[in-house]
């Protein structure tokens, strides 16, 4: 591991390998205004572009200094400050086009958006995750605003109230189980995920004397965000544009849940007993240096440092090496794939589970419960 030089780490010319997802942009405008063939840019280009970049620049095993003042950060939060208005000008503008065009089949411009859902899922998402980590207001307004336009507002309370603080516990929804297919995880996930979220809000509520109806209750913003778009997609290209509207945020969800089955896949935190357990350690994610796909997912991979650093900024995640973390053996774009496919996932993955728990918890004698997720609710 080496340390990134503050005057070279702050330069536009580092900065700018995260700006790749932008030139995803412009492939959307390609395939709306030509379909055919070019349908297949958005999945190619998220999908096996950056695997294959993978491939040639290798690992990235250089670290910023965690320290690095906020001011040397501004090429970088620039990007995720940016996104959400131009996708979400992108999609509007989407709908409007595809609304008052006859060029392309039905089945075009349906496989168009949800090529889009790729985009909103993979880059935008993964921007709002960036977003509502951070203090200022107009970052977590702008997540919000990203997440609503994919209909899944509730990721946010999720994520920051239930995941962080449940993470590898039988309490939280998205830390995959072992031997659990994805399919099953995405069934259990999408309600799961949405009442532990309004369950926390609420309990928030409780610790202040106040009903869930309060209006401080951040769902009466996503119910509402979320409706303005329905509406705006209603307005801007009818019933049609309603259905290519939702398609486009199944999509991005699938995204969403692929990457977090990936994340935590098997790893769980130790019960020390009576619904205590240990405390989040870079262990308990999934670690991928992989650089390429780390610039398009502005080093989401870096997951390990995330659960143990949860509000620092994305340039400043550090990687660790296979005695702190467990590595997955290629980027999360190969990785999510793999995921679809049950029995290649098993043979690539559960082993390297079983050396996770033969490394770190050489102890632990029985495993079922930790399997099964019938371990006692953390307190």
């Amino acid at each position: 591991m080496t340390t990134i030089p503050a005057p070279k780490f702050r330069r536009l010319s580092s900065a700018l390998p995260f700006w790749l997802s932008l030139a995803l942009l412009p492939i959307t405008w390609i395939t709306a205004v030509y379909g055919g063939w070019t349908l297949v840019l958005l999945p190619m280009t998220t999908w096996y572009l950056f695997s294959v970049l993978d491939y040639f620049t290798g690992l990235n095993l250089d670290n910023a200094d965690p320290e690095t003042a906020e001011a040397d950060l501004f090429w970088y939060r620039a990007i995720t400050l940016i996104w959400a208005p131009l996708q979400i000008g992108t999609l509007f503008a989407l709908l409007w086009y595809l609304a008052r065009t006859d060029h392309l089949a039905w089945w075009e411009e349906f496989l168009l958006m949800g090529g889009f859902g790729i985009v909103s899922g993979t880059v935008g998402i993964n921007y709002a995750h960036e977003l509502m980590h951070q203090k200022p207001k107009v970052e977590r307004w702008l997540a919000d605003i990203l997440l609503a336009s994919v209909l899944y507002s509730h990721f946010r309370s999720e994520h920051l109230l239930v995941h962080h603080r449940y993470v590898g516990t039988p309490r939280d929804p998205v830390t995959a189980r072992y031997n659990e297919q994805f399919w099953r995880f995405f069934r259990r996930v999408l309600p799961a995920c949405y009442v532990s979220a309004f369950k926390a809000e609420r309990a928030m509520l409780a610790r202040k004397e106040r009903p869930w109806t309060d209006l401080s209750n951040p769902f009466f913003r996503y119910w509402t965000l979320q409706a303005a778009f329905l509406l705006a997609a209603v307005l801007l290209a009818g019933w049609w544009g309603l259905v290519l509207f939702a398609y486009q945020a199944l999509v991005a969800i699938t995204q969403l849940e692929l990457v977090n089955y990936v994340e935590h896949y098997g790893l769980t935190r130790k019960h020390l007993g009576g619904g205590k357990y240990e405390h989040v350690l870079p262990r308990h994610s999934w670690n991928a240096a992989h650089r390429a796909s780390n610039w398009l997912l502005i080093n989401l991979q870096r997951h390990s440092d995330h659960h143990y650093k949860p509000n620092r900024r994305f340039p400043l995640l550090q990687t660790y090496d296979e005695h702190d973390a467990p590595q997955l053996p290629y980027g999360y774009p190969v990785m999510t794939m793999m995921a679809v496919v049950p029995r290649l996932w098993r043979r690539v993955m559960n082993p390297r589970v079983d050396d996770w728990r033969a490394r770190y918890y050489p102890e632990i004698e029985d495993w079922g419960p930790y399997k099964r997720g019938t371990n006692p609710m953390p307190r």
